[in-house]
């Protein structure tokens, strides 16, 4: 954990539970630059996101980022329905999913711009990262469709191939493949195969919230945190991220 937080910089924690007084949202700007003081290393935004809500942002740089993801480990288990997925799960100051309807709200207004950025780290503590502008994700209706622009980054577009597609839980499949195909095993959903939720497409070349697996074995899963556009398949990360900001 320390080398995974210390590599990506200064933390600014928005805690899901906490004994930290919540602040209202400051602004219409979405995680806006904090001071950033010995005493502003840990608060909490409240915001209205069709029922009450909070979120963790980072500094990353000098911007506020929204985390929207992040694995470190094993101890939350991110192989869940619909419903989990849909509205979020875990400890904002750990493992955690926000949820796809809080992620869908935020990113729905077209006055707004945002970027997704994903930050990858393996077992050698080596980082990679990708970003892609225009991020939004649709709302239930369309099984919350992903939707990226350009990219940038040293990880690879991994994304590219599941533009467009919906999300995909083992109780919801919205994979657009029967059978989907892993290596030379078939299988009815991509979800069997690489357990967890996803915007899989054919499976696709990302899948950052499969089973977590220890540096004593990374390779060999079908169920893991893949980038393969990074680490080729089936690779195993130690860690990842995703978070998305506003312009």
């Amino acid at each position: 954990m320390k080398s995974f937080l210390g590599f990506f910089g200064l933390t600014v924690v928005l805690l899901l539970s906490s004994s930290i007084q919540c602040r209202p949202w400051p602004s219409s700007k979405f995680c806006p630059k904090l001071q950033l003081t010995p005493v502003a290393k840990k608060c909490c935004f409240a915001l209205f996101l069709g029922r009450p809500a909070q979120v963790y942002c980072e500094i990353h740089g000098d911007e506020g980022w929204i985390v929207i993801q992040r694995r470190t480990g094993g101890k939350e288990n991110f192989e869940r329905g619909w419903a989990d997925y849909k509205t979020g799960f875990g400890n904002l100051d750990e493992d955690h999913w926000l949820g796809l309807e809080s992620v869908h709200l935020l990113t729905k207004d077209p006055s707004k711009k945002w970027t997704l950025r994903v930050d990858l780290l393996d077992h050698n503590d080596q980082h990679a990262f990708a970003e892609y502008r225009n991020f939004k994700l649709g709302d239930e209706r369309t099984a919350y469709q992903l939707r990226v622009g350009k990219y940038s980054g040293d990880a690879g577009d991994a994304l590219r191939d599941q533009n467009g597609s919906g999300f995909s839980t083992y109780d919801r499949d919205n994979d657009n493949c029967r059978p989907c195909i892993y290596g030379d095993i078939a299988f009815d959903e991509c979800t069997e195969s690489h357990g967890s939720g996803w915007w899989y497409s054919g499976c696709g070349s990302a899948a950052l919230n499969g089973d977590w697996h220890s540096s004593d074995d990374p390779i060999g899963w079908s169920s893991g945190i893949h980038w393969l556009t990074w680490k080729g398949k089936p690779y195993s990360a130690k860690a990842s991220r995703m978070m998305i900001k506003s312009d």
